[in-house]
């Protein structure tokens, strides 16, 4: 493969492992926004929960008790949702770092490829320098043997 060939395949593996990444980014701050979601709907049950409790010692007709507590049903209810939508953000996480984990091994492979050619060109190279400079050498010493 031409070293033209392996620059462009190069390319491509980096350009690849940067849109992975930046998916990987991308589905770690919707994870941490889904933290956040979550926390702040159970900071709201836990202060319309300390709001019920209050009304209560205050004297609350059962009408409005149970409008309140249904409500806070309702909210354990989505709470419980969006623990288990976690898994699907954790999972889409993980699935995200694989995929660019893949990416960035391919890029490497790639780059150790072309590392490699290039150290073996350049021992070839070496190689024949050495054998011309031997060649020269041999020549020199069998003139220098001739003109004596």
């Amino acid at each position: 493969m031409t070293s033209n060939a392996m620059t462009l395949l190069i390319e491509q593996a980096k350009a690849a492992e940067h849109q992975a990444h930046l998916a990987l980014v991308a589905a770690q701050q919707e994870l941490q926004a889904y933290y956040l979601q979550v926390e702040q709907i159970e900071q709201y049950r836990l202060d319309y929960f300390r709001q019920m409790s209050d009304r209560g010692q205050q004297g609350l007709s059962a009408s409005s008790y149970g409008h309140l507590n249904r409500f806070i049903v309702q909210l354990d209810e989505t709470l419980a949702k969006q623990r288990q939508a976690a898994m699907d953000f954790e999972e889409n996480v993980e699935s995200c770092r694989e995929h660019w984990q893949q990416c960035r091994q391919k890029t490497k492979s790639l780059e150790w490829l072309v590392e490699k050619r290039q150290k073996e060109a350049r021992m070839r190279a070496e190689r024949l320098e050495q054998k011309q400079m031997d060649e020269f050498a041999t020549l020199i010493a069998a003139r220098q043997k001739s003109s004596f």
